[in-house]
């Protein structure tokens, strides 16, 4: 099964590298399936010149892959965004996070002018909430949050012994009835110590390329 989940996931990487432009700056999020384009921008040396990343942990692959990592701060036009999520609905809202690196993905999806999310077919949801929803906090205001959020009906439990790449603390909240996931997006924004939700609802994906048995599908 999961031979089958990683080779789904290539296909939808390498979908994605063909939307890419040579000599092009292109922001790069984090997780499994990003590692395959990664890995793939790695064997197309002059693909990309330049990427603005979303973790440490894919700058590090970057590098590895000859790719020089820009500060978003100095990019003026970021053209296209690629990231994973954990999961999706076909119109193309996501849960992201499950990685911890949240808030800094949906910076660059902020900045970008298309967001093109890969994944296997096995993160396609009809309704967003089965898998854990990241919520990323200060770490002083972790109890305070986790309050605010079991009053909204969620389940928040403390990812301990996780730091973000940003230094703050992860609630992976269950239970939570994402049934109009942009309301939901902005209400928890608005609780005081949060830093980031993990729902993309209010800036979804442009493009989802979903990796299957039988190729690539494209919503």
């Amino acid at each position: 099964m999961a031979a089958n989940s990683d080779a789904n996931k290539r296909r939808a990487a390498l979908a994605a590298l063909d939307m890419v432009a040579r000599g092009s700056t292109i922001g790069i999020g984090t997780g499994s399936t990003v590692n395959f384009l990664i890995a793939a921008l790695a064997g197309d040396r002059g693909r990309v010149v330049r990427a603005v990343s979303s973790s440490d942990g894919s700058s590090a692959r970057l590098r590895a892959a000859g790719i020089e990592v820009a500060d978003l701060n100095e990019v003026t036009d970021l053209e296209l965004y690629i990231d994973g999520a954990d999961e999706a609905t076909a119109a193309r809202q996501l849960i992201k996070g499950g990685g911890g690196a949240l808030t800094r993905e949906k910076i660059i999806a902020a900045a970008a002018r298309r967001f093109v999310c890969i994944i296997d077919n096995s993160k396609l949801v009809d309704t967003l909430g089965r898998f854990p929803l990241p919520v990323e906090v200060i770490p002083m205001a972790r109890t305070l949050v986790t309050r605010e959020l079991a009053a909204l009906g969620g389940r928040p439990a403390w990812r301990a012994g996780f730091v973000s790449d940003n230094g703050n603390h992860i609630l992976d909240v269950q239970d939570l009835g994402i049934t109009d996931p942009v309301a939901l997006e902005r209400e928890i924004n608005q609780i005081t110590g949060v830093v980031a939700v993990g729902l993309f609802a209010v800036r979804p994906a442009d493009l989802l390329l979903i990796g299957t048995a039988a190729g690539v599908e494209r919503r």
